[in-house]
């Protein structure tokens, strides 16, 4: 398998777009931004990030007790493309405050997971952070997707049912 071939055909899949956050021991703010995120249980309540092994916060996320995911907003491209970069100080922009778990979080977000660590799973070149969600918060803000590698927004349900010329017809299992 090439991986530009699978680099092009996951291009393909629209993904949320987080910025994950934690604390060290010595009190240190660590972040990354993702598009690996998923819901993983409800029972128990259990969510999935993936971190590269090659990336400068992973050490501090691996020695996490807690994490905090926040699913960036429509507008919140500077944010993610930050917490994207390397060698940079990511909470320079003073745009990231303390929320869920003491953890720094940011209030413009249409979503906040906050996290303990359930689980590291070894997966290639990248460790799947699992964490069991202890509180949320969400907004109603239009939340930021990352597809076709650009950063975009999905369309309102107006903007959708709008397009729709002729109704849908669903297909159950005795119609095939």
């Amino acid at each position: 398998m090439e991986r530009t071939a699978l680099t092009h055909a996951m291009a393909r899949v629209p993904g949320p777009v987080t910025v994950v956050t934690t604390i060290d021991g010595t009190g240190k703010r660590w972040g990354f931004t993702a598009n690996s995120f998923s819901s993983v249980s409800l029972d128990p309540p259990l969510v999935l990030v993936c971190l590269n092994k090659t990336a400068s916060t992973h050490e501090a996320f691996t020695s996490a007790d807690r994490f905090l995911i926040n699913v960036l907003a429509h507008g919140q491209d500077a944010v993610a493309r930050r917490f994207a970069q390397s060698g940079v100080d990511r909470f320079a922009a003073d745009d990231m405050e303390t929320c869920e778990l003491g953890l720094p979080g940011s209030h413009g977000a249409c979503a906040r997971v906050a996290c303990s660590m359930y689980s590291i799973v070894d997966a290639g070149d990248h460790s799947i952070l699992i964490g069991r969600v202890v509180d949320t918060c969400t907004d109603d803000r239009t939340p930021l997707v990352y597809y076709n590698r650009s950063f975009t927004y999905p369309a309102t349900a107006t903007a959708t049912e709008a397009r729709v010329e002729e109704p849908v017809k669903i297909l159950h299992l005795a119609d095939w």
